[in-house]
């Protein structure tokens, strides 16, 4: 069975887990530090802050922003659910709009639409690795200052709406010769399992607040706020006669740990002359093969403005309806190849449903959701594996249709 997204797990990795294990210091330390600053260097933002997950980063930053019930936050509806749900933690309500036809990201026109007073973030969503079109989402966010009530000090210091960019599948990825994490206010990656880089769990807050915001000022409150609201870390307090420490509000939980942080050290050495790099040969072998079978949608993953990070690989099926997208996966599976859906769309999922929400009125997002397959892409997967892939693709394929 070739699987879908297995971790890449080899001596490397084990080696320096061991040697965090055998430090003595196993939760948040040296290693994640050294993390987010390297993570920093990469991508070129102005500060980093390592968490347990990219939905506690998103949630934190929305908190930080001061979005409370009566708030608005835009995003697409084709997204995965912690886009959404953390709205909701937040009391605000969630304003799903619409995606582009022609890369599953969402739609700016449809964006300005649904600014009003009550908005407070734009949470756009580099789907798949591809990053959204941030210089017009940017631009909004300033034209529309005027509209923009500020209820809180942080509120008034930005002047604008928030762009919240979750950037869970986009780690690397390039818009206009700038990676992700510099593209706008705020980017939150996600290490995830299944993830081009993983720590098995965790997540990066990229803080890029234009002035007169101090972004490492902001990530030393952040440190407070995702430990409980402790004005000291156990690293800090390790230091001779400074145990003592307060707390200065109501935190939160969610910091990383230097046993996952170990994990994205050797990941992120090996990341762009490595694992990009592999997954790039998959991607356009994937594209090669299939690019010959008129009945398949290839994504778009490199223009002369953006490059993927490569993470997923969602291709589509024409002239299909969700149920024969169905039984070709069926098919698919048949055959010994493990593939997924990227993602059954928020509005559809039955608590949004119930709170309102109708997928009928986002008729891109529905559509491409009911073509849309997401291919096998991982280190390890072999030019035979994707040869394999491709024929079963196209076997289902032929007997559906």
């Amino acid at each position: 069975m070739i699987p879908f997204s297995p971790p890449r797990i080899d001596q490397k990795i084990i080696d320096e887990v061991n040697a965090a294990l055998l430090s003595g210091w196993i939760t948040t330390g040296p290693r994640t530090k050294e993390f987010e600053k390297r993570i920093t260097l990469y991508c070129g933002n102005k500060a980093t802050l390592c968490l347990n997950s990219a939905t506690a980063g998103l949630e934190v930053m929305l908190r930080w922003f001061g979005v409370k019930e009566g708030d608005e936050v835009i995003l697409p509806a084709y997204t995965y659910s912690a886009t959404a749900n953390v709205v909701i933690h937040c009391g605000a309500k969630p304003v799903f709009v619409d995606v582009n036809k022609h890369d599953f990201n969402i739609a700016v026109a449809e964006i300005e639409k649904h600014i009003t007073e009550k908005t407070k973030v734009i949470m756009p969503v580099d789907f798949a690795g591809y990053p959204c079109d941030y210089d017009a989402i940017n631009l909004l966010a300033k034209k529309h200052a005027t509209k923009f009530a500020a209820t809180t000090d942080i509120q008034k210091k930005l002047g604008r709406i928030l762009v919240l960019s979750d950037s869970a599948h986009s780690f690397g990825a390039f818009y206009k010769s700038k990676r992700a994490g510099v593209l706008t206010d705020v980017s939150v990656f996600s290490f995830h399992a299944v993830k081009n880089l993983t720590t098995a769990e965790g997540g990066a807050v990229a803080l890029n607040l234009p002035a007169p915001f101090d972004n490492t000022e902001e990530y030393q409150k952040l440190c407070v706020t995702t430990l409980h609201g402790q004005n000291k870390d156990a690293l800090a307090k390790t230091q001779k006669g400074n145990w003592k420490y307060d707390i200065v509000e109501a935190g939160y939980k969610c910091n990383m740990t230097d046993m996952t942080a170990a994990i994205g050290l050797v990941e992120l050495e090996r990341y762009d002359n490595d694992t990009l790099l592999r997954r790039k040969h998959i991607f356009d072998l994937y594209a090669k093969e299939l690019g010959k079978n008129v009945l398949i949608d290839i994504p778009v993953y490199k223009t002369a403005e953006k490059e993927s990070s490569y993470h997923l690989f969602p291709i589509r099926i024409k002239g299909v309806n969700e149920q024969q997208r169905d039984e070709i996966i069926r098919l698919i599976f048949e055959e010994d190849v493990s593939v997924n859906v990227h993602f059954i769309p928020v509005p559809a999922m039955s608590f949004y449903k119930n709170m309102g929400y109708n997928i009928k009125n986002y008729p891109v997002t529905l559509d491409n959701y009911s073509r849309e397959i997401s291919l096998p892409v991982f280190y390890n997967l072999s030019d035979e594996n994707v040869k394999t892939v491709c024929a079963a693709v196209n076997k289902a394929i032929k007997q559906v249709l």
